[in-house]
């Protein structure tokens, strides 16, 4: 299994994904105050490994990836590649700035070893409808926008 140690932490932080609303709310002391369109997975919900579906329950972001790097750049093993996407096309990649999940549930402790992220996605005329492998998927832009307002030990709640 693969560990996280939480370095930052804001307590007053917090992000609510709503699966059936396909929307995701960054709270800070209880208040909305960000509100984003996102795509979840197409295979529906589930922490099963293989699966390509996304997971329920409590999370908390364990590492952030790509800070600084340019709208619309594929990431491989969380590593920038030094190319751009573009909109559309076959590939479902991993773009512009990736929050790994950690489950804090037993049904989803697995989530950190299946690479469930938040990331941008080339596949933004999707976004607002079940359309990923598992992962959040976000606009780039907004993905840079929610990248830089939470910090590494956000809680997360996903909700069916």
């Amino acid at each position: 299994m693969i560990s996280c140690s939480i370095k930052e932490n804001d307590p007053l932080q917090s992000i609510l994904i709503d699966i059936k609303r396909q929307t995701l709310e960054l709270h800070h002391d209880g208040h909305v105050i960000a509100t984003y369109p996102v795509s979840s997975s197409k295979f529906g919900l589930g922490s099963e490994e293989g699966s390509f579906r996304t997971p329920t329950g409590r999370f908390r972001i364990c590492e952030k990836f790509g800070d600084g790097a340019p709208p619309w750049m594929i990431f491989k093993g969380r590593i920038p590649t030094g190319e751009t996407a573009f909109p559309g096309g076959g590939h479902d990649h991993v773009l512009t700035r990736i929050l790994w999940l950690e489950g804090l549930d037993e049904a989803n402790r697995n989530t950190k070893d299946r690479y469930i992220y938040i990331h941008g996605t080339n596949q933004e005329a999707l976004i607002g409808s079940p359309a990923s492998h598992g992962c959040i998927r976000l606009k780039n832009l907004e993905m840079i926008d929610l990248h830089d307002r939470v910090k590494i030990g956000t809680e997360v709640l996903i909700t069916p």
